[in-house]
């Protein structure tokens, strides 16, 4: 088989990564260190993602009838979204806007693991209604079993290391068999160990999503490359087609005052010639 120059490149990116995140060991505050490890992932996924969207580090998800999800490692967003916040670096999202997160982990272990796809799980149940209707033009996307009038949130982890992929394997399974499809993650990746995705249930290839009746495989990397180059290729299946109809933020106002009516205006009368 011919060298694949994107493999070998993306190798090469996965070998800094390792370096980088040998280095954030060295933190002796691991708040810090976790940080830089989740903007480690969010400037990988940043060089990697097509140009209408975008990864943010550090956000929370809104919904327009006041939900809020859990603080999100990394949320992929749309570039249209409006910047309700950036406080040192922490925004809030309107879940309209929302195509992705993605939950990082030094180390994935059972407990880890679970907490990951718990806050998936409460990413994607979020509602996403406050859109203005395109009449004429009613655009959809299929994924877990259903159609979706826009783009639903895809979840994914990310880890730089963890405990045995079998053993690993059987946690996630038995947590995502008390979950629906939608509400799992689409895949999980252990920098220079391996990944999980899902089959088609009717031909058994890979599957961007978990669907009713899909099987799941880990994958190991082929010979000594690394997970970045079936990452990319995930990434581009998720994200280079993703759209929303146009927001309607006027819903998140819900029914608060806008103002106190101070005078009124009527049209003037037409004046009449004679």
């Amino acid at each position: 088989m011919d060298d694949n120059h994107l493999a070998g490149v993306l190798h090469s990116v996965a070998m800094r990564m390792r370096a980088d995140f040998r280095q954030s060991q060295l933190f002796q505050h691991r708040g810090e260190a976790g940080t830089n490890r989740e903007l480690l992932v969010r400037d990988f996924l940043a060089s990697q993602l097509p140009g209408h969207v975008e990864a943010v580090h550090s956000a929370e998800i809104i919904t327009a009838s006041g939900e809020v999800s859990p603080q999100c490692d990394i949320v992929i967003t749309d570039r249209s979204t409006p910047p309700l916040t950036d406080l040192q670096g922490y925004r809030i999202v309107p879940n309209e806007c929302v195509y992705g997160v993605v939950e990082v982990k030094t180390t994935l272990d059972r407990e880890k693991l679970l907490d990951a796809c718990e806050k998936v799980r409460k990413a994607k149940e979020l509602a996403k209604t406050a859109y203005y209707p395109t009449p004429g033009f009613q655009r959809t996307r299929t994924a877990y079993g259903r159609t979706y009038p826009y783009t639903p949130t895809v979840g994914m982890i990310f880890a730089f290391d963890s405990i045995d992929l079998a053993t690993l394997g059987e946690h996630f399974i038995g947590w995502c068999q008390e979950h629906e499809p939608e509400h799992r993650p689409d895949s999980i990746w252990v920098l220079g160990k391996g990944y999980y995705v899902w089959t088609d249930p009717a031909t058994g290839f890979v599957n961007p999503t978990p669907e009713p009746g899909s099987g799941m495989i880990a994958m190991e990397p082929w010979h000594d490359e690394d997970v970045l180059l079936p990452l990319v290729l995930h990434l581009n299946q998720h994200f280079a087609t993703a759209w929303m109809p146009p927001l309607r933020l006027f819903d998140y106002a819900g029914q608060h005052p806008l103002g106190v009516s101070k005078h009124i205006w009527t049209e003037l009368p037409t004046p009449t010639t004679e």
